[in-house]
């Protein structure tokens, strides 16, 4: 059993790939910085991340593998699921070893699980895209906060640039405990040292919020309740579309 050691980043396992090869051995498992080892195993490598290894292993990828393919890649990255590292291995080495591209060829195993993982990322996406609530805070910046399945806030910030692109906006990941904030020209990372209350809880405290946001709450949760119709309620179906998970960061489910 060879063991492989990195930093659990995208880079970090680009590089492992590069030394796989330049080692001739490729890994059983995939471990992080600090993590236990298993109690029998033959070998471990140290794997320390290189941006040119890195980028030298993504450009013979670019050569073998189409742009939504590539894009792929880097998405279920983000998944954050156990073993998506070692997943994520096998399939590029296949990519390597093949003569051809392997990325329609949902026979093989790897491809086909890649493709799920795939989908339940881009589902998630589209899920934070629908469900996330903007806050309007004294400042004029508009606040939402929720805890997606997956790390996908980067893959919202495309839609929010173009979708609100006149107004400043703090999206944050209570999960992950990082977001984005957008100043009207560009968008920057932040992590905050000191947490306040919306950074726990998801809402603005009505002493940080707008003189009318409570206002325009209220409307909005009169105007849910006044266009369900109870006779044609359906407790399933809803569920289905609008999961539980996201009630509680709803203004409309809050009133």
């Amino acid at each position: 059993m060879v063991i492989f050691i990195y930093d659990k980043t995208f880079d970090g396992l680009l590089t492992a790939v590069f030394d796989a090869y330049s080692y001739k051995k490729f890994p059983d498992i995939l471990l992080g910085e600090g993590e236990t080892l298993p109690l029998f195993y033959d070998e471990s490598f140290t794997v320390t991340t290189d941006s040119e290894r890195s980028e030298r292993v993504w450009k013979g990828l670019q050569k073998k593998l189409s742009v939504p393919a590539l894009s792929q890649l880097t998405t279920c990255w983000l998944s954050e699921l156990p073993e998506i590292d070692l997943l994520l291995f096998r399939y590029i080495r296949k990519t390597i070893d093949a003569p051809r591209s392997i990325e329609l060829n949902f026979g093989d195993p790897d491809v086909l699980e890649l493709s799920k993982v795939f989908k339940q990322v881009k589902n998630e996406r589209l899920r934070v895209i629908q469900f996330l609530r903007f806050q309007k805070a004294a400042d004029g910046t508009y606040f939402a906060a929720l805890k997606p399945l997956y790390n996908v806030l980067s893959l919202v910030i495309p839609y929010l640039q173009d979708r609100f692109a006149d107004q400043k906006w703090l999206l944050y990941d209570l999960k992950r405990e990082y977001g984005y904030y957008y100043d009207l020209t560009t968008v920057t990372e932040v992590h905050f040292e000191q947490k306040e209350g919306h950074l726990l809880t998801g809402f603005l405290d009505e002493s940080i919020m707008d003189q009318d946001e409570k206002l325009f709450q209220q409307l909005w949760q009169t105007y849910f309740k006044t266009i369900a119709i109870k006779e044609r309620l359906n407790p399933k179906l809803h569920r289905q579309n609008l999961p539980a998970r996201f009630w509680k960061y709803l203004t409309e489910k809050r009133g």
